[in-house]
């Protein structure tokens, strides 16, 4: 294993695929939004890494692809053909990986990178398991051109946060009640090891940490809670203004306000929840529940690898090359940062994403997701119990294909 991975890591492939991405393709690490459980603190056992992920890449596109070793499925920007970069997924042997750009653990230079897609697609292409990821990043030549906070899982019941930089990394385990007492851990765009004169995304830190104490005090450490709940998070972690407090009458009382260092953010491109496997659970039972878009205008899917099973269309690239459903929720979006002129970014009209009526972008797609999930878990509860995977999944990817489409065609 040893040998194998040395020699294919830095081959010839892999090694023009540094090149194009440090030279040719834009970083795609801007910041982002993260969290992991253990499955010591859940209630059904599976463990969950969770990433909000902001971008100025906001077209991105769901992508099955055969590794070295490893089936994966992932998050890739529409235009990287090839998926030479991934920005979060997980394989058949049931290993996860998450990311966000920490910026701090090389020193107070505030140094970004250009690597971190390329480590996890490689990550996915050939660990099973955390043990296989912590020998990945010892056997990379260094500097190792990464300053990131890396969130792993697998079907073994791993579940750590990696605070990776150029030449070392550390290890925080969810499942040590020392590091992690209430059995999970955070993490914006900072590590806690590196050098906090410069911590970056710390406005999301406090609001993440907030939402997930609260979250933890009510007993919503659950996967359709945290999914759903979490990208569309309303209330500043600084400020603690909750958008939700003073809402407009109905979607034609303008109502124009800051909208700077929530969680979604007007870069925020998808969000993506991967669930793991209890213990003696199918390796192949671990779900990506994957929102394409901006999560506050689209809708969360599970998504699991299955063979036979083709991913739902709107989730993968079309004709454009693009996703239709990502397509479509910046479609939405546009509605909400509804100003032409100025720091069009940094403000919102609120009654189009919110509002007393119930007819804002996010409360008409929370609807729209409410049976989908419905089913979803229907589906994945079917799967689990090993009740033909292959038709449960395919007939459940169609009909939510036509079932988005029709809720789409009517806004």
């Amino acid at each position: 294993m040893k040998k194998m991975l040395r020699k294919t890591f830095w081959g010839k492939i892999l090694l023009q695929a540094f090149l194009v991405a440090g030279i040719l393709m834009p970083s795609t690490s801007t910041a982002c939004t993260s969290f992991i459980v253990s499955g010591r603190v859940t209630k059904d056992g599976r463990p969950m890494i969770f990433k909000n992920r902001d971008t100025g890449e906001q077209n991105n596109v769901v992508v099955v692809m055969q590794g070295e070793l490893y089936r994966y499925m992932g998050i890739a920007a529409y235009w990287d053909k090839k998926a030479v970069e991934i920005w979060g997924g997980h394989n058949e042997a049931g290993f996860a990986i998450i990311n966000t750009a920490a910026y701090n653990l090389n020193g107070c230079k505030g140094k970004d990178t250009d690597h971190d897609g390329i480590l996890m697609r490689r990550a996915l292409e050939v660990c099973r398991t955390l043990a296989d990821f912590e020998h990945l990043l010892d056997t990379l030549p260094k500097p190792r051109d990464l300053n990131s906070n890396f969130g792993v899982l697998d079907a073994e019941g791993g579940c750590a946060y990696y605070e990776t930089g150029d030449s070392s990394f550390v290890k925080f385990d969810a499942n040590d009640p020392v590091q992690a007492p209430d059995g999970y851990l955070v993490r914006t765009n900072h590590g806690l090891t590196g050098c906090r004169d410069i911590d970056s995304g710390v406005e999301r830190f406090m609001a993440i940490s907030d939402f997930m104490e609260e979250a933890n005090r009510e007993g919503h450490i659950e996967c359709q809670y945290l999914l759903t709940h979490v990208p569309r998070y309303l209330t500043h972690g600084l400020t603690k203004q909750n958008l939700y407090d003073d809402l407009p009458s109905d979607e034609n009382d303008v109502q124009i306000v800051p909208f700077i260092d929530f969680i979604p953010r007007y870069i925020t491109s998808s969000c993506l929840l991967v669930q793991g496997v209890a213990k003696e659970e199918q390796a192949s039972h671990t779900i990506s529940w994957t929102n394409i878009g901006w999560p506050c205008a689209s809708v969360a899917i599970p998504l699991m690898l299955e063979s036979e099973v083709s991913l739902p269309s709107i989730v993968q690239r079309d004709e454009t090359g693009k996703s239709w459903l990502c397509t479509k929720s910046i479609e939405q979006k546009q509605k909400v940062f509804s100003l032409k002129r100025g720091n069009t970014r940094s403000y919102i009209d609120l009654s189009k994403l919110v509002n007393a009526s119930g007819t804002g972008v996010l409360q008409r797609v929370e609807k729209l997701e409410e049976e989908v999930l419905l089913r979803g878990v229907k589906v994945v509860e079917k799967v689990r119990k090993k009740k033909s995977a292959s038709e449960n999944l395919r007939d459940y990817y169609q009909w939510v294909d036509e079932y988005v489409k029709t809720h789409y065609s009517q806004e």
